[in-house]
């Protein structure tokens, strides 16, 4: 009994080694699915990150706006800019008012502050990433 083969499961097993692996054209099917999936669902994520910038960036005005008031209630006026929140050498000043130093609007950008009519009130405003100003007055 040396070498024998079985004709029969030599064609087989070339079927078999054949169907192995996948083919070009089944490759190609999948990938174009999930492009058309991808396509579809990434408007709409990035569509979410956007929204919460904006969300973001309204609370962080208003918490600015908070410390703003607190200010005023002790100095008499609303500081000059944003960072004598932090330090000032106002005789009624009783800060910090804020407890860290003031944050960037969630596109990396300075907010901007403007004090009006002598000290009695204030524009904060982020330019929302250039989209839309989101404004403290509004």
């Amino acid at each position: 009994m040396g070498n024998l083969k079985f004709p029969i499961f030599n064609f087989q097993s070339s079927i078999l080694a054949k169907r192995a692996g996948f083919t070009l054209i089944e490759l190609l099917v999948v990938m174009v699915i999930l492009g058309l999936l991808a396509a579809l669902v990434a408007p709409r994520m990035f569509g979410k990150v956007e929204q919460s910038k904006e969300s973001t960036a309204k609370a962080q005005i208003e918490m600015l706006g908070t410390a703003l008031d607190s200010y005023r209630l002790d100095v008499g006026r609303y500081p000059d800019n944003l960072e004598e929140l932090l330090s000032s050498n106002e005789k009624s000043w009783n800060g910090p008012y804020l407890k860290k130093k003031v944050p960037p609007d969630p596109w990396g950008e300075e907010y901007h502050y403007e004090m009006l009519e002598s000290g009695r009130e204030y524009h904060l405003s982020s330019n929302g990433g250039g989209n839309q100003e989101i404004k403290s007055w509004e």
